[in-house]
């Protein structure tokens, strides 16, 4: 069965950017809804509890690829907060995207393309190169993964409300791109 995994960091440790209490209720209620409903989904379904996270994320039924994607999607979002530079990264980032500025701008306009519902991520393709890609509701992305925002409502509404924009330009001072370096050096998430 799947637990709420703990914060390396306190609720209120990201502000100004996010919220108290956004975190919070993010972290200990929308998290958690997506536990409680996967753990239920493994209840009825006694053939998946072997199974690996990523392998539900995989999942035919519906209500487990949805919650095993909602897990391990904010489970990864949350392992990536904390603002903490490296240099190393930027420069990888540097040579798949030409300067971080332009970078910033690509993942910003697939962050405001995504309608509705998702997640908006920087990968690593097979040729090495990092790539910007963009998913819908919970699902996983493709390929090795090294960052990721979600932008849900719920995500940032209470402070930041329909404006998307603004919560995707504060993003930038609270990733911990030492811990994204530290991924992209081990062979990414996934």
């Amino acid at each position: 069965m799947y637990t709420l995994p703990k914060l390396d960091y306190e609720y209120n440790a990201l502000e100004p950017w996010i919220d108290e209490q956004t975190m919070r209720i993010h972290h200990t209620k929308h998290h958690q809804v997506y536990i409680d409903k996967l753990n239920a989904e493994l209840e009825k379904n006694p053939d998946l509890k072997n199974k690996s996270l990523d392998d539900l994320c995989a999942s035919e039924i519906p209500a487990v690829k949805n919650n095993a994607g909602g897990h391990w999607n904010h489970t990864f979002f949350w392992g990536i907060l904390g603002s903490k530079e490296s240099k190393s990264i930027k420069e990888k980032i540097d040579e798949s995207f030409e300067n971080f500025g332009n970078f910033q701008k690509l993942f910003k306009e697939a962050a405001l393309g995504r309608f509705g519902s998702g997640w908006v991520w920087l990968t690593l393709g097979s040729a090495g190169k990092m790539e910007i890609t963009s998913t819908a509701n919970q699902d996983v992305p493709e390929g090795t993964v090294l960052l990721g925002l979600d932008v849900w409502e719920h995500a940032y509404y209470l402070r930041y409300q329909n404006r998307r924009a603004e919560y995707v330009d504060a993003f930038w001072n609270i990733v911990n791109w030492e811990k994204v370096w530290y991924i992209a050096q081990n062979g990414g998430i996934k």
